[in-house]
């Protein structure tokens, strides 16, 4: 199916709807006065936005807009996963006062401009958009970075965030460039066909997807393409830090396995991917994945402040997921889609406890979690141990069901060293986990420490994200067969 533009707006509900709600929000935040209803508002139009996206399930796939974009399992998986993130990120801002600081037409606009990107970054087919959905997820995050104006934390994180971002972007499109040039297309199936045939040289085509991947790996966080992060993390405003943490990332990993799948590779017998010979990316990745997880988890060792620390646990799990792409074969692509989910819940559940103690506190360093579980926020200090040893990959929770499938897709795959790699690394993040448990359950508070209460918006949301971390590792069962469902790529 290759459907014109027109024919292609019947397909196209979800990013109707979202820009219909970005303009709508752009409306009211001049005609009313009261700006607490823009957030429903802002929610609602995610609800809707999601119910059209879900709908498309198990309809027809094809290329839309003249193959500029792609409609299949695999960008309605993403969509979804961007959809869920921003809906709770949205809960979350509501509950958090550094939120309430902020022009909140500009950053509920924003935030939703920047999911809007999210599901062109998953559905790209051709270079041109994907690397235009790509900046436009990257400005509307520095603008989201720097929203608390008089914060100069806030503002440097902004500044460090768009000197790294225009770096990596403009060493992207030059890799891009190269491609353009060796196969005279930006069309994602185009490039597959005439790689494959052989004629192009492999050093030159190694060095482009070196370029690409610089783009690619600044937004999903992967070493040496990290350095912007735990900047970013510890100054944007909690909320954002936590988008940025689950939609961002996803939204990279993404962009990065359509391009190096069904663009640069050939699909062949149970489900395996074969690269173009002479071009060695996957084992390149594979230095990459052990590098990026052993660099997050030791820096993570010595943090103070618990956003930073999140911040390298972040840059750790994103090496942990991109042991899926190392595998070349759907079992890997498979267990990457299922810890996404599982990645989503349980860190925004972090983030949220960090937003309740910050709330109370003003603080976000580790002694200010001392004696939580005693200082009236037992339900807090419970669900974040849930979160962090989840993190950690622990039984019986979800995260270790998330990793246990990595893991063994990176077995069955014969990368023993990967393997043992990782599960070394899990046990050294074990360590700053825990850190954060001993200090908020055996360590007493002192005199001077607050009481740390919940607003009744936050206590709801928390259950909802420590439940599903509980039952997902428990019975992992319907989330597996969706992302089995998920995994699916129209390719013509």
């Amino acid at each position: 199916m290759d459907l014109t533009n027109l024919e292609s707006l019947k397909y196209f509900y979800p990013e109707i709807i979202l820009s219909g709600t970005v303009l709508l929000l752009v409306i009211l935040d001049l005609v009313i006065q009261n700006k607490r209803v823009l957030a429903p508002f802002a929610a609602l139009g995610c609800l809707l936005s999601l119910g059209a996206t879900l709908q498309l399930y198990g309809t027809s796939e094809g290329w839309l807009f003249h193959r500029m974009v792609v409609l299949d399992n695999f960008s309605l998986f993403f969509k979804v996963v961007s959809l869920l993130a921003v809906l709770l990120v949205i809960w979350m801002s509501v509950g958090c006062h550094e939120i309430r600081q902020i022009y909140q037409g500009e950053y509920y606009t924003v935030l939703l401009a920047s999911t809007l990107g999210m599901f062109f970054m998953a559905s790209s087919t051709n270079l041109l958009m994907a690397y235009l959905s790509l900046e436009l997820v990257s400005l509307t995050s520095y603008i989201l970075t720097g929203s608390l104006h008089h914060n100069r934390r806030s503002s440097e994180a902004a500044l460090k965030y768009l000197i790294y971002g225009g770096v990596a972007s403009g060493s992207m499109i030059y890799g891009m460039s190269w491609i353009f040039g060796m196969t005279g297309s930006l069309d994602y199936a185009v490039i597959r066909e005439v790689l494959h045939q052989g004629e192009a040289n492999r050093l030159t085509l190694f060095m482009a997807f070196l370029f690409i991947l610089s783009g690619f790996g600044y937004k999903a966080v992967f070493v040496p393409f990290h350095m912007w992060s735990p900047d970013v993390y510890e100054g944007a405003p909690t909320p954002i830090t936590a988008f940025l943490s689950v939609g961002s990332n996803a939204a990279g990993v993404a962009i990065m396995i359509r391009f190096f799948f069904p663009a640069v590779s050939h699909l062949g017998e149970g489900g395996n991917w074969d690269f173009i010979p002479g071009v060695e990316w996957p084992h390149f990745l594979l230095m990459v994945s052990m590098v990026t997880m052993t660099l997050g988890n030791l820096c993570a060792l010595g943090q103070q402040n618990v956003k930073r620390l999140l911040a390298y646990s972040g840059i750790a799990h994103a090496g942990y997921i991109l042991m899926g792409l190392v595998v070349l074969n759907n079992i890997g692509l498979r267990a990457m889609l299922f810890y996404i989910v599982v990645y989503l819940i349980m860190n925004l559940g972090a983030f949220l406890v960090v937003i309740i103690v910050s709330n109370a506190t003003g603080r976000e360093d580790i002694e200010a979690y001392r004696g939580l579980a005693w200082r009236g926020a037992a339900v807090p200090a419970t669900c974040m141990a849930i979160f962090l040893f989840s993190l950690a990959g622990l039984p019986p929770l979800a995260g270790f069901v998330g990793k246990f499938f990595l893991f063994a897709a990176v077995i069955k795959g014969e990368f023993y060293f990967l393997a043992v790699v990782a599960i070394i690394n899990s046990v050294i993040s074990l360590y700053y986990y825990a850190l954060i448990v001993k200090t908020m359950f055996l360590d007493f508070p002192e005199p001077t420490d607050q009481e740390v209460a919940m607003t009744p918006t936050v206590f709801p949301l928390l259950l909802i994200l420590a439940i599903p971390t509980v039952f997902f590792g428990i019975y992992w069962g319907p989330l597996f067969h969706y992302t089995n469902q998920s995994l699916g790529f129209f390719i013509k």
